[in-house]
This record gives C-alpha cells, structure tokens and sequence, in this order.
C-alpha cells in the first residue's frame, strides 16, 4: 500500500494489539521467506511476473518495484531478484480499478473519527466484492494476452483474489503451498 503502509500498520495494532500484530507479521515474514527460497531454487528467464496491483511494465514498472523494495516490501524484493535473473514484469492491473481500490483503502486509513472510518468502511465493502471481480477478469485477461505458448508466469495475488478460475484450462497452474511450522 506503500505511503499507506504506516497508517495501516498502526490501525491494525490499535484493532488486534501489539502482540498479536507483531505474532502476525513475523507468520508473514515467514511465507515470504518461504517463497524466495522457492524461487531460488528455479531458472527463472523468460519467466513473465504479474504482480498484484502492477499497475506498469518496462521503465515505469521497475520504477514501482524499486520504490516498493525501498518501502520495505518483500514481496517486491523476491520480484526485484526474479528481474535481476532474467524475468519479465508485466503490467498486470487496470490503473482505474486499482486506484478506486487504493482511494477506498486510503480514506479508511485517514479518517479523522471512528465514526468516519466507520462509514469509509461501509463504502469500501459495497464496492469491494464488485472490484475484486473487475480487477480478477482483468488480471485474467492480461495472462490470456500476454502469456505464450510453453511460456511460465509467476502470479503473485492477495489471498481474496479469484484469478485462477478465470483462466483458459490450458493454462496449467501449479500453486506453491506453504504450511507453517
């Protein structure tokens, strides 16, 4: 969420606690940790990335993962290694729907009252399973177009995404699967 990144982080301390925040990002930590060593371990050139929220490819689209890195995000990290060894980046969301998707997230975050946040977050969840849907055809859409035949993708998506029932049953998926310990 990158400038909304704090915000959130804090919000999400106030709601759960600290001990219980901090218990969650060290399980998440975990599964990125995880999924670099996953991807380590494969030839990755040539691989086409679509990244959740990948709003650009080419010089913008790097520019976006760098920014990311920065900020801290490991899941641009491992996509940084992955370009560094010869993946693709590909634009993999319409900017509109993915800026109604940030506008919501932020005005939840900057609400000034809980009774505020609280109606942010009623306009959010009307428009959330709607825009969940538009952004899943559109990412389908996008791996129809620009993925080729005998071509790997690697699609990184948030947990609430439904991409992979709209994809063309010759697209063989293969999920990576973690179990925590």
């Amino acid at each position: 969420m990158g400038s909304l990144a704090s915000a959130l982080d804090e919000a999400a301390k106030a709601e759960f606690g600290r001990q219980v925040w901090q218990e969650h990002k060290a399980v998440i930590a975990g599964f990125w940790d995880y999924i670099a060593r996953f991807f380590e371990a494969l030839n990755v050139k040539g691989f086409k990335i679509y990244q959740d929220g990948m709003v650009a490819d080419g010089a913008d689209g790097l520019r976006i993962v760098a920014e990311g890195i920065k900020q801290g995000s490991k899941n641009l990290e491992i996509i940084g290694k992955l370009l560094e060894r010869g993946a693709v980046l590909v634009k993999t969301e319409d900017p509109t729907l993915a800026k109604q998707e940030y506008e919501h997230i932020a005005r939840i975050a900057r609400a000034r009252s809980p009774r505020e946040k609280e109606a942010q977050a009623l306009r959010y969840k009307l428009a959330r399973d709607r825009l969940l849907r538009q952004r899943d055809d559109f990412i389908a859409q996008r791996i129809r177009e620009t993925l080729g035949e005998g071509e790997t993708g690697i699609l990184f998506v948030g947990a609430s995404h439904d991409v992979l029932s709209r994809l063309p049953e010759d697209i063989q998926v293969v999920p990576v699967t973690w179990a925590q310990h």
